[in-house]
């Protein structure tokens, strides 16, 4: 077994750790560690992928990887980090978003072999749920002190905005510090990791472990992300980046990493990729060398897009940004190029006519990409009319089987951005 916590700290996972022998301990023996999930929308985002990547290399290095789902802390909402108080989700939504994030955590954190630890993924209402308050209270409450709550930053804060928080909200330590202690003895996990901002939380577990089972247990933290501009990471000008493809396609994701500010790319590298730390100081020099090829951003965002959607949206994710920034279209397959173009227009014309050869203004007309002949040939006068991304200089020119693109389909552009498919049956 390698040393898990030694690798996150090498890649820059690392913050605070609530004991410096937690170091040795995962040199010793097997460790189940766990990281919570909040089920606040039916998809998890890029701002998660940094912990579910954490749980991976726990998980890699042969160690035992539990990732909790808040369906019981859900309906609450977690104070840290939040200047205001969330909208509580009905029980429906909160089920919907249970079955989206457990569904995504299985399939990106499931062991790629037998080598590799366990996962388990589990939801806190399976025994937060049970409690009544008066037992809730009596059986753990009497172990936490309001002095010690009110000192913990995340309450701190809230408290000095002048917006307050809730006993409702308040009470989310005590539910949390519950979960530690539940999965400590049900599965001996002695190891939460959490945003720095969930260090209050996680300490708070540890005394609670430690005042009713007389054991010890730890915490470690990740530093809190920001991109070089100082936006969050997985924001931008059109919303959150989702792991899941129907909310951000596999082109949008990918594009998202392409576009990785200069300063952020090989930090982001070390955290989002399984790269060796030696292949990444490679690309760093090169990269150091000769930004402007962005050769970095291009293997970081490959990396990041096969570990959430597989090899073959990545290889379409690839494909696709060549294309639509004007590479020559060729030697690709029917599916991949509907893929790329699925919201493109597409006109269906018989084989025949490709067989004989069909005069490009034809099909620009018949596609309603020209009104008229003479439309389309001034636009081809005019260098406006693209076949597979090759502009057509010549007024004469026929679409043939030399103009395939794949088995079936032809790609006709006019200007920068408006694609048509002629796809012949």
């Amino acid at each position: 077994m390698e040393n898990a916590l030694k690798i996150l700290k090498d890649r820059g996972f690392i913050d605070q750790v609530s004991d410096k022998g937690l170091f040795d301990l995962f040199e010793k023996e097997e460790m189940t560690c766990y990281a919570g999930f909040d089920p606040s929308a039916s998809s998890l985002h890029v701002g998660n992928l940094f912990v579910m990547m954490s749980l991976a290399h726990i998980q890699r290095c042969g160690h035992h990887a539990i990732a909790l789902i808040g369906g019981g802390t859900g309906m609450i909402g977690d104070p840290s980090g939040k200047s205001q108080e969330r909208i509580l989700l009905s029980e429906d939504a909160l089920s919907e978003n249970i079955k989206g994030v457990e569904a995504q955590l299985k399939n990106l954190l499931e062991p790629e072999n037998e080598s590799s630890g366990s996962l388990t993924v589990i939801n806190n209402a399976d025994w937060l749920a049970k409690y009544t308050l008066i037992e809730f209270l009596r059986d753990f409450g009497k172990h936490f002190r309001v002095g010690e709550m009110l000192a913990k930053e995340s309450v701190k804060r809230r408290m000095e905005s002048g917006v307050g928080i809730s006993f409702t909200e308040f009470s989310y330590m005590l539910l949390q510090s519950c979960d530690f202690l539940h999965l400590f003895k049900a599965k001996n996990c002695k190891v939460q990791f959490g945003g720095s901002d969930q260090w209050g939380n996680i300490t708070a577990g540890i005394d609670l472990i430690r005042r009713m089972v007389s054991e010890s247990a730890y915490g470690a933290t990740f530093p809190l992300i920001t991109t070089a501009t100082g936006q969050k990471l997985g924001k931008t000008e059109e919303g959150a980046i989702y792991l899941n493809p129907e909310l951000t396609s596999p082109y949008e994701f990918y594009q998202y990493w392409i576009n990785s500010d200069d300063r952020d790319v090989i930090k982001y590298m070390r955290w989002f990729t399984f790269l060796p730390l030696s292949e990444i100081d490679e690309i760093e020099k090169q990269h150091e060398a000769e930004p402007e090829k962005r050769e970095a951003q291009r293997i970081l965002a490959y990396e990041v897009t096969k570990f959430v959607h597989g090899q073959k949206q990545a290889d379409i994710a690839v494909k696709t940004s060549e294309v639509l920034f004007g590479q020559e279209i060729s030697d690709m397959t029917d599916e991949m190029l509907e893929d790329i173009f699925k919201d493109v227009p597409s006109t269906q014309i018989s084989w025949d006519k490709l067989e004989s050869g069909m005069p490009v203004v034809d099909a620009m007309v018949q596609c309603e990409i020209s009104k008229s002949k003479g439309a389309a040939r001034r636009l081809i006068d005019n260098g406006g009319m693209y076949i597979n991304n090759r502009r057509v200089t010549d007024i004469d020119a026929v679409v043939d089987k030399n103009s395939l693109a794949s088995g079936h389909i032809v790609v006709l552009r006019s200007g920068k951005r408006n694609y048509h498919l002629l796809k012949f049956v």
